[in-house]
Order: C-alpha cells, then structure tokens, then sequence
C-alpha cells in the first residue's frame, strides 16, 4: 500500500466525516422526527388496542354461538380433542380432531440435539394452521371446530365437522410412501352462507421454529422463509433482519417454513392467491427458537362444493436429490422445484453445485465413505482440476522472480519518485520481450474463487454431514469445540471451534508463501510497499477467525485441507523449478522475439504502450506549462 492510497483512505473518510456532519439534523429537524416516532408509536398502541378488542369480541361471538342450538356448526363449537396419528418408514404425523390439522410431525431416522432417533420438527403450538371461510352472516375458522374422524388407518384420514341442516365441511389426508401428504378441503350443503362472489378462502399458518442444531446463530442463517411464484422462480425474506406482513404480489404456488436441515412445505394445487403477507422474525437463543414465521394467504374455494380445495403438505428433510424425487410424487403436475430449498449459492455458483459439486459428493457417498473422507476426496479433485492453472500462476511469478535482477539493473536510474511512469514503462518493455505477462497469476485465482464460493454455499446445506463424526469433529455439520464457556464474549461466541483454528493456521501459513514469493518477485519501491501490506496479509486469518468461529467444522475442515494442499503444491513447485534453466528459456525466448517483432505482444506489451502514450500526454502537457509561463512572462 503506498502514500498515495493511504492519502486516498484518509481523504474518503474525511470526506464522509464532513458529509455526515453537514447532513446531520437540525434541533428542529430532531424534535420533528421525535414527534413523528411519538406518533407513529400511539397508532401502533391504537391497532393494538384494536386489534384486542376484536379478539375479544370474536371470543365473546364465539362463546354466544356455543350456546346458541341455531348456530351454524353448533355442534361442533364443543367436544374433547384426541389425536389421529399417521405415519410410515419416513414420518409420523398427528393430528388433531380439533382443528383436524397436523400438530406434530416427526421425521424418522434423524437423531435431534438430545440424541434421540428421531427429529421433531414442531409439535404442540409450536405450529398452526386454521382456513377462514367469511359468510355472508358469520366467518367460519376452522381452527374452532372439533372434527370427526373416520376411515381411520395408518395413511388416511376423514375429518368431518357437521354444521347442521345438511352442512358440513370434510377434510382429507393420505400420506404417501415418503415425506408427502395430501390434503382436500370441500364444504359441503354450504353454497345458502356465503356471497355468489365468494371464490376464495384465507389460509393462516404459523410455526415458531425450533432449533435442532448445535449452532444457534449458524442454524438460523439458514433457516428462512421460502415460497416459490406461480410459473417463476422461488425467494426467501431476509434469514437476518426482522420482517413482518411482507406483502407478495405474485400468485404463489408453495410456501416452506425452513430451518436449515428440515423444512415444513404447504402446496397449493391451483395457487395462492397474489398480495400474500409473509412474517419472519429472527428469535434469541435462549428461546430455543430460530424464528417465528407466519403466512397469511387466500386460495381458490368452491362454495358449491363440487370442487375440493387441494394441498399437499412435506415434511421433511432438506435433501436436494430426495426433494426432486418427492417432487414426482406430487399429484398437481407442476415444475415445483421443491429442490431450490437446498440453497446452492448465487446463478453461476449455483451452476458448479448443481452440475459439479453434488454428483461428485453423491457419488462418494454411495461408496459408503465417512464424510471426512469425502470433503478430503473432493478437494483433491477440485485441485487437480485446478493444477494447471495453479501451476501457469506459479510460473509466471517464478519468471518475474529469476528476472528481477535484470529488471532492477535496467531500471536503477529511475529510483525517483517523479521517475515512476518511465520505470513501469521499461518494466513493461522488457516484460514483453521475454514474454511475461505481469498479471498472468490473477486470471487462474479468480476462476478458482468460484470453486472457494461453491462450497460456502454447499457443504453448510449438505445434511449428510449432519451428525457424521471425523478424527476429533463429533459432528461435521456444526462447530467443532475444544473450549466452552456459558457467558458469550464479543465477536468470539461462547466456544472455540478447532477446525477454525486449523483453517486461520493454514491461511497464515498460505499467506506468509504468497508473500515471500511476491517479494522475491518485486523490483524497487514495489518491495516496499509490500512491507505496508504485510499486515493485511496477517490480519486477514484472524478476521476469518471471528467469521468462521461458529461456522460448520465440515467447511472449516475443507478450507484447512483445501490450503494445505495449496501450500504443499506451491512449495514442490518452488522445490523443482531450476531458475537457470527458466532463466536460459525466457532468454531464448527475448531472442526469438527481437529477430521477430511481430511475435512481441500480449499484456505487457499493451500496458507498455499505456504507459508510453501517457508518457508521452504528460511531456506534452508539460511542454505546454512551460510555454504558457514563458507568455505570461
């Protein structure tokens, strides 16, 4: 880093230090701004009060028609809740007779935090589902009737509530061979309550989702509030920031409470209804939740009754080639792309997991592998995928290294600061005589950047590595511990994480190698400049430390290996290259090109005409300045 950007650096931040104070609010301004917060804060206290008062008088309509024998649905409005459970190899719902809808759904074959077989995703009230029918004379919720079961057996289900006169609404469960149910929803002798403009009925669902991983903060980055558009593409509300009665214009076709293993999906047969309001509000730890969802919607609904209102519900893991399989089992014909709930990084990154990455994992999973194994196997194919062109970068700065002492010799009168643009321009002529290019390391490190990118997004969202132990990590999906402490310290967390610490060891001993190689490569002040930059270089690792820290030690243990063998290869290469020999080659190499001219050209070559042409501006602009003064005087 030389003067000139660290002058750079000071001049920005004083430049936003004087925009910051001479935007800063006038007293009149602040006392406007408090008057408005006040405001805004007695209309919220208003709906609230609201909002109570219609609670309270839906309760006290609730309780007349309970008592009242002319009531629709009467009968219903009382009884005694039992359970109705359901279940197969993979799953076990339980539903309850009140509401007739799933209170408990718990996915087989997956140990939870306390070690037990089997993962809960939610039970009790943890979530909610009621649909909303609005009459012409009252609104019937179903969340408020008590349902009578029939064909009863171990994948379907018959919930009936009778309203009286012939009235009835009757819901349907079949639960299939895997993780999906469903649903059909028909009122039935009903079409005499409702308006002749009534084509659609609210679907209210809530979960407060329950964290099931070690990591709390690590788990809820990935637990979102997913949906997909109606013949588009799917989207998530923020897994960081709180949002609330997030309003989605576009027609939906499914929507999925996730955490980051497991998910709970609703699927419209037709679709959900534009301008949906979706909730997602992050939870503190010490709730034991991730976050509380909420998604308040409408869908179609026949009044006659001669069509049923269609869902289908997953419960299930987060499983990118079993959420495709399930997909085919869906009865509605759609492209869900039920898939997208693994999250796979952006479009292009996206494209290396999606056609690269997960075959590769997949195919080393079938051979039985422990998943250490497997990380260890897939950096040593990323790495020979990517030898070639790690290999063109080492070259390129070892042929700028064994021509440092003649580039320094051609360049010595030029050691003055005003003698910089001359020296860069020889540099560049005598770069593009040997045929070196200046900056031919950095294309082969930014196509690897991809690859570092590609797994951040896969290995977090891999469930294989859920619970799978490796040498001394217990389980390769969450941190790694060696030391705990109960009071959480700042930016460190409540833990030290090993993996981490390999991986920030690693970094700095990859750093250190980077930059003695640089250095040998560097020719004048460039040398010293690299001295202002080392402690970047050392401070980078410890800022991957606090990122890092509570990260999964499955990624932390890739990026350990990936470095290590990046170091290893870096250091066998620097062990077998003869500089002599290199230094003969780019020789022969500055002869060819001088007996052909033609064949001079590449980067160095265009950068030294850069440097000439403005070279030559800056003489002619100084040419100018100097006949100028001559005038004036």
């Amino acid at each position: 880093m030389d003067k000139n950007t660290i002058t750079g650096f000071i001049l920005i931040a004083l430049v936003l230090i004087g925009f910051s104070w001479y935007n800063r609010p006038s007293e009149e301004q602040l006392k406007a701004q408090q008057e408005q917060a006040e405001k805004l804060k007695a209309e919220q206290q208003k709906a609230l009060e609201k909002k109570k008062a219609d609670e309270a008088r839906q309760l006290a309509k609730l309780a007349a028609a309970r008592e009242d024998s002319t009531a629709v649905f009467h009968n219903a409005l009382k009884g005694t809740a039992s359970d109705i459970v359901l279940r197969n190899e993979k799953i076990e719902l339980t539903l309850s007779t009140k509401g007739g809808t799933v209170t408990k759904a718990v996915v087989k074959n997956f140990k939870d935090l306390k070690g037990n077989p089997d993962v809960t995703i939610f039970e009790g009230k943890d979530q909610q589902l009621s649909f909303q029918l609005e009459g012409k004379d009252t609104n019937i919720s179903t969340a408020d009737l008590y349902f009578t079961p029939s064909e009863v057996t171990d994948s379907t289900v018959t919930f009936t509530a009778d309203g009286g006169n012939g009235r009835r609404i009757v819901m349907d469960y079949l639960l299939g061979p895997d993780y999906l149910a469903h649903f059909s929803f028909r009122a039935e002798g009903m079409e005499g309550l409702f308006s002749t403009k009534t084509k659609s009925m609210g679907v209210q669902w809530r979960e407060d989702c329950k964290q099931q991983e070690k990591g709390h903060s690590f788990e809820s980055r990935y637990a979102t509030l997913t949906y997909k558009e109606k013949d588009s593409g799917t989207h998530h509300l923020s897994e960081t920031s709180e949002k609330i009665d997030e309003k989605i214009e576009e027609a939906l076709d499914w929507v999925a409470f996730k955490s980051q293993f497991f998910s709970a999906m609703m699927i419209a047969k037709t679709q959900f209804n534009p301008n949906a309001t979706l909730t997602s509000i992050p939870q503190d730890k010490s709730t034991g939740y991730l976050k509380k969802y909420k998604a308040d919607m409408e869908t179609t609904f026949d009044p006659k009754g001669v069509t049923a209102t269609e869902f289908e519900f997953f419960y299930g893991p987060n499983d990118f080639q079993l959420l495709k399989s399930v997909e085919k089992q869906s009865t509605f014909g759609k492209d869900l792309k039920m898939e997208r709930l693994v999250y796979l990084g952006w479009p292009l990154i996206r494209y290396i997991n999606r056609w690269f990455t997960l075959y590769i994992f997949d195919w080393l999973t079938k051979l039985g592998m422990n998943m250490g194994f497997v990380l260890i196997i897939i950096t040593l194919i990323l790495k020979a995928i990517t030898y070639p062109l790690v290999k063109k970068t080492y070259l390129n700065s070892a042929k700028m290294r064994v021509l440092k002492p003649k580039l320094e010799e051609a360049t010595k009168q030029f050691d003055k600061p005003e003698d910089q643009m001359q020296k860069t321009q020889e540099m560049m002529k005598l770069y593009s005589e040997y045929g070196v290019s200046p900056m031919g390391g950095c294309l082969p490190m930014f196509i690897q950047m991809p690859i570092w990118i590609a797994m951040f997004n896969f290995v977090p969202n891999a469930i294989q590595l859920r619970g799978e132990s490796f040498l001394w990590i217990k389980d390769l999906s969450t941190y790694d511990p060696i030391l705990e402490w109960s009071k959480p310290i700042w930016l460190i967390g409540d833990h030290l994480s090993l993996s981490c610490i390999l991986f920030c060891l690693a970094n700095i001993l990859y750093s250190v190698m980077n930059m003695r190689q640089q250095k040998d490569q560097m020719v004048g002040q460039q040398a010293d400049q690299m001295k202002a930059m080392q402690w970047m270089m050392y401070l980078m690792p410890v800022m991957f430390f606090f990122i890092f820290n509570d990260y999964s030690s499955g990624l932390n243990f890739y990026y350990f290996i990936s470095l290590f063998f990046t170091a290893a290869i870096m250091f066998i290469l620097r062990k077998t290259t003869n500089d002599e020999k290199l230094l003969a080659i780019l020789e022969a190499k500055r002869k060819e090109n001088k007996n052909n001219p033609k064949k001079q050209g590449g980067l160095a070559a265009r950068l030294a005409a850069m440097q000439k042409e403005q070279l030559e501006m800056q003489r002619k602009r100084e040419e100018l300045a100097r006949k100028k003064k001559d005038l004036n005087h």
